[in-house]
């Protein structure tokens, strides 16, 4: 069977953060959370890397990023923009920003010829969690068994605003129940919560289980991708600001019987720049990984 693909999302502009914070250097070397994840997934045995841009950005994408990374494993770029879109569907008026997370792994189906993994280019997942979902991608498989990694919530927070996490129902065996996306969690004094109307708090055990868009997936369910953006697109969602989210298919595959999502428990920590006030402690992550010999200073010498 062909080695594991490994798809990066990476179109986002990232409005909390204000910029483009996939292409933000977490260290003194220059490097982007992106090497490191790549660093590990070449490590966990992914044999083709596939990063869902926008066409905008393929310029300074190889100029800061794709040229490096090639001599390593074999990259592809896989371009998300507002008119792609299912045969009969036009793109609204006044609409700007792409459909989601969802239509980003469409944009890279294409460029996808086995079992992958899907990540965020902003968060870095740990070695132990890329090799985790490496090996579980490795063995072969049924085309209705799937995995994402669950993150305790406590260690997914930020203290300088609210995040937008997935919180998960896990049943006894280990299997994904349920997936609902609350877009807006905070930490508060008497633990995290989240809120709907900016008004109301409802409070979440800090061991809740959450995605952090580590999935991995079998080719056949880029299908059901196809059909629930379709579906999406035909629903009552906002036109300029709804987003087809990827937990959305999994959920779709779990109430329909189709499949299953085994939830591996993360066994690394998770670090992310949802904020610019959050760079200081991430950086400080990495060097303190690259000190204890994690990694090393120049990873694609």
């Amino acid at each position: 069977m062909p080695k594991p693909t490994l798809v990066i999302m990476a179109a986002g502009m990232g409005s909390r953060f204000g910029g483009l914070k996939q292409m933000t250097p977490v260290d003194d070397g220059g490097h982007f959370i992106m090497d490191y994840s790549i660093y590990d997934a070449i490590r966990a045995g992914f044999g083709k890397i596939v990063c869902v841009i926008k066409d905008e950005m393929s310029r300074d994408f190889e100029d800061r990023f794709g040229s490096h990374i090639r001599p390593h494993v074999p990259l592809a770029c896989a371009y998300q923009s507002l008119d792609q879109l299912p045969e009969g569907f036009s793109v609204p008026t006044g609409r700007t920003k792409p459909w989601g997370t969802g239509q980003a792994v469409l944009c890279a189906a294409g460029e996808i010829d086995g079992p992958f993994a899907v990540i965020n280019a902003d968060d870095y997942y740990g070695r132990e969690a890329m090799e985790a979902i490496g090996a579980f991608l490795s063995q072969p498989r049924p085309g209705t068994e799937h995995a994402m990694v669950g993150y305790p919530l406590s260690s997914t927070l930020t203290e300088s605003g609210y995040v937008s996490r997935g919180v998960c129902q896990v049943d006894g065996d280990g299997h994904l129940v349920g997936i609902t996306e609350r877009t807006h969690i905070e930490s508060r004094a008497d633990g995290p919560a989240y809120t709907e109307d900016g008004e109301t708090y409802v409070h979440l055990p800090p061991d809740t289980v959450v995605s952090m868009n580590l999935w991995g997936f079998q080719r056949d369910i880029l299908d059901l991708f196809r059909d629930q953006f379709t579906v999406f697109l035909r629903g009552d969602h906002d036109p300029l600001k709804g987003e087809f989210f990827l937990p959305i298919v999994p959920s779709r595959l779990i109430a329909e019987g189709r499949g299953t999502v085994s939830v591996l428990p993360a066994k690394s920590r998770w670090y992310g720049v949802t904020y610019q006030e959050d760079l200081p402690a991430v950086k400080a992550a990495f060097a303190a990984m690259v000190r204890e010999g994690k990694y090393p200073g120049k990873l694609w010498a």
